[in-house]
C-alpha cells in the first residue's frame, strides 16, 4: 500500500505523523489539527508492524480501523529537524 504522511510540531522539537492511503482526504475526525505535508506515496508492505521514521505503529491495523494512522505521543521518537 502506497501512503501520504503529513505531519504537524509537537513539544521539544518532535513531530507526530498521520499516515493516510494514497490520494485519500484527512479523515473528517482529524482535520482540526494543522498537519503539513511530510511524504508522499510511501511504499509500506501490507505485513508492515511500524513506520519507524515517523513513529507510527501498526499502520495497517489503524488505517483499517479508522481510516488513518497516527503517531502514538508515547512513541515520539527524536526530533526531526523541520526543512
Amino acid at each position: 500500500m502506497r501512503l501520504d504522511i503529513y505531519r504537524r510540531p509537537e513539544s521539544n522539537g518532535h513531530f507526530s505523523y498521520l499516515a493516510v492511503p494514497e490520494g485519500k482526504k484527512i479523515p473528517e475526525e482529524a482535520i482540526s489539527v494543522d498537519w503539513e505535508e511530510a511524504d508522499r506515496g510511501v511504499e509500506v508492505a501490507d505485513g508492515e508492524s511500524s513506520l519507524k521514521d515517523f513513529s507510527i505503529e501498526e499502520p495497517m491495523q489503524q488505517i483499517s480501523a479508522k481510516g488513518y494512522a497516527i503517531t502514538s505521543i508515547k512513541t515520539l521518537g527524536d526530533p526531526t529537524p523541520m526543512p
